[in-house]
């Protein structure tokens, strides 16, 4: 795909006839997208940066004496045009871009740079933030109020308010710079898995299940080359590939372009991106008076220091590489037992692990995917939160979408009020970024009138073909319920100020809510009553699910090492010198020699494609955050195991009260001691992965 667009021009759309600025006549002034072209965002952003300085200024200027109403609260009323207009061109560059769209990301991104630039280093606002901060006890706020003025405070400082003038314009220089390089790095990301897909001719299709092949065909279809079926690189496909392929040498291929992605030495190759991202970062930090991104960035956090995030990962790291150094060993004898003369490589591993399983569980992830249909598993998603939380869901056919594969459903609380927008967007497609994420397009509130949330959960998952449903692996599955999970963050907030609602926690609390909903995916009442065959509509039967359940913590050493691998390596590329990173691929390569990573394992995300810390910064030096989540997730449901009931109300209401509805109004750790009565305990998690007790390995 090329950099330039490849239709008409980009020409004005500004004034009344531009969408963006217009109010929307849309069933809960949702975006009417069928109307919203690429021409539209430039004049769009435009006004809505006039419109925020203008707001910005008036506070900076205010001849009043600082009060929390015309400085804090007039700042939460500020850029809500920017807010609307980001949130909508943001989606689509994600979940559905086109060039036009592309070019005009690396456009804004600086500009959204130089926009905020002189806003968060502003000495004459924050001088006004700084002075409430100071006297914030005596200013008889409650307590929602002085966590957005603490939130307020500690948010201009750490971006750098309080620097001299010359610190200030470099820091600026440095802002606007990685905001071209954070885009640059996903472009080349997002084209490297667009243009490779390794076709499948019929004797490319040994192992393959029938829902693989049918998904194959659809994804074909979706780029244009009908009667073809095709793996991508969407790690749905090939994950599944990678299980099921009896074709040594096409797992081989296709491992090796998945691992590659963004490190191919071509036009979208990420190397040089990440040394000068990390050389920036660094200065940053310094400049602030840290030294090195990983102090600055934890700071900020449940975990506070890199030590303790590292602590935590090396608990894990132990015993998981001991687990995965034994199963290694067993791969390799099965591999013997076969006949085969070959040593196990990465590209092995999950074929001979699913081997393993069915010997040692008598399960496989094939036996129970014609089960957890995609619509199955939304339903049970809904109906967790109804039971949980009082929520209904009801599809609407009304609100306007930017795919026609998105789906939307209202959201209604147990006493039948509206409570929010729910956009699903399931399906894999060229035009789509891989992974799987939450997002809004517009955030609860109730600061002036009571603002619904429009809440997204985007996935990339294989579609069936026509006349087959979209069937789900078991990690599918845990996916869709995870990033529901956020969702419901989103979706159950209940705050006065957009600046805490929903999601808009520290980034090691935040995966909480995802990753403790992912729990409910795997109990057996749950898939009793929702995982049905695809054909038959027949319930899974008793012994399959037994089987299915047992084997939940095998290859467990796998899946914690390429997790804990990444995270160990992110904080090292943030805690060591920029000045030592001139060659990523020799960095990473130490890093793993460092840590004893096993060499048939690979990490979760290599550099060149790790999109969560080099396509922006928002789990930089942070993505550990995912395993101290699990820490308190696998906690935290031992709540509702205690009471023998999953679904029990009074363990609900605290969840709902002090988890998922009080978004970032009060300190996390605060938070999770008034759900649990007490600290999370770490053996949860080695208990849930079934890593309490390991086998010695070399």
């Amino acid at each position: 795909m090329s950099d330039t667009p490849q239709s008409s021009p980009i020409v004005s759309a500004s004034g009344p006839d531009n969408p963006l600025l217009k109010a929307w006549q849309t069933p809960f002034q949702t975006a009417p997208f069928g109307e919203i072209g690429p021409e539209h965002f430039l004049p769009a952003f435009e006004q809505a940066f006039i419109d925020h300085a203008a707001e910005v200024a008036a506070i900076t200027h205010d001849p009043s004496a600082p009060d929390f109403a015309n400085t804090i609260i007039a700042l939460e009323r500020s850029g809500r045009l920017l807010a609307k207009v980001s949130a909508i061109f943001y989606n689509l560059v994600s979940a559905h871009s086109n060039p036009e769209l592309l070019e005009i990301d690396k456009d804004v991104s600086s500009r959204l740079a130089r926009h905020w630039n002189p806003i968060m280093m502003n000495a004459v606002l924050f001088g006004r933030i700084a002075q409430l901060h100071e006297n914030r006890t005596a200013l008889g706020l409650t307590a929602e109020q002085l966590r957005l003025l603490e939130r307020t405070y500690t948010r201009f400082h750490r971006a750098g308010a309080g620097l001299d003038e010359a610190a200030k314009a470099r820091m600026a220089a440095i802002n606007e710079r990685q905001a071209h390089l954070g885009t640059t790095f996903s472009h080349h990301l997002l084209r490297d898995e667009q243009e490779w897909f390794l076709e499948l001719g019929e004797d490319d299709l040994d192992g393959l299940p029938d829902s693989f092949i049918a998904a194959a065909r659809a994804a074909a279809e979706e780029r244009v080359l009908p009667g073809k079926a095709i793996v991508t690189t969407s790690r749905s496909s090939v994950e599944t590939f990678l299980k099921s392929s009896r074709r040594r040498d096409l797992r081989e291929k296709v491992y090796k372009a998945f691992t590659a992605r963004g490190d191919n030495g071509n036009a979208n190759d990420n190397n040089a991106t990440i040394v000068e991202i990390l050389a920036l970062r660094e200065e940053a930090a310094q400049l602030l008076g840290y030294p090195s991104f990983a102090v600055y960035r934890l700071e900020d956090s449940m975990a506070k220091t890199p030590e303790a995030a590292r602590g935590l990962l090396e608990r894990v790291w132990k015993p998981a590489r001991a687990r995965a150094l034994a199963d290694r060993d067993a791969l390799q004898g099965l591999i013997a037992e076969e006949g085969g003369n070959f040593t196990l490589a990465s590209w092995d591993w999950r074929y001979y692990a699913e081997k393993l399983r069915q010997i040692r569980a008598d399960f496989d992830d094939a036996a129970i995917k014609p089960y957890l249909t995609l619509e199955g598993m939304i339903a049970a998603a809904f109906d967790c939160a109804h039971r949980l939380f009082g929520l209904s869901f009801s599809e609407r056919k009304d609100i306007p979408t930017w795919h026609p594969d998105v789906r939307v459903w209202e959201v209604m609380d147990a006493a039948g009020k509206h409570q929010a927008l729910f956009y699903g967007d399931y399906f894999a497609r060229a035009s789509k970024r891989s992974g799987a994420w939450m997002t809004t397009l517009r955030d609860q509130q109730t600061l002036d009138g009571d603002i619904a949330p429009l809440v997204i959960n985007v996935c990339n998952f294989a579609k069936g073909a026509d006349d087959q449903p979209a069937l789900l692996s078991p990690d599918d599955a845990r996916t869709l319920f995870h990033e529901f999970g956020h969702g419901l963050h989103g979706m159950l907030s209940n705050v006065t100020y957009p600046s805490l609602s929903g999601t808009s926690v520290f980034t090691d609390f935040v995966e909480l809510p995802s990753q403790l909903y992912e729990h409910w995916q795997e109990q057996p009442q749950v898939l009793r009553q929702f995982a049905k065959h695809y054909q038959t509509g027949e319930p899974l039967p008793d012994d399959l699910l037994e089987r299915f359940l047992a084997a939940r913590q095998f290859n467990q050493g796998f899946a914690t090492i390429e997790f804990v691998a990444s995270a160990l390596m992110d904080l090292e590329f943030h805690s060591q010198p920029a000045s030592t990173i001139s060659d990523v691929g020799a960095f990473e390569r130490a890093g793993l020699e460092k840590i004893g990573m096993p060499a048939e394992i690979a990490m979760r995300h290599r550099p060149t494609q790790f999109g969560h810390i080099f396509s922006g910064d928002h789990y930089a030096a942070g993505y550990y955050s995912y395993m101290w989540s699990e820490v308190m997730d696998a906690d935290a449901f031992g709540a509702f195991e205690e009471t023998g009931d999953i679904f029990d109300q009074q363990t609900a209401k605290r969840l709902h009260d002090d988890i998922y509805s009080s978004g970032g109004s009060r300190d996390p750790a605060e938070a999770y001691i008034a759900f649990r009565g007490r600290k999370p305990e770490p053996e949860a998690l080695l208990r849930r992965r079934g890593l309490l007790e390991t086998p010695q390995a070399a």
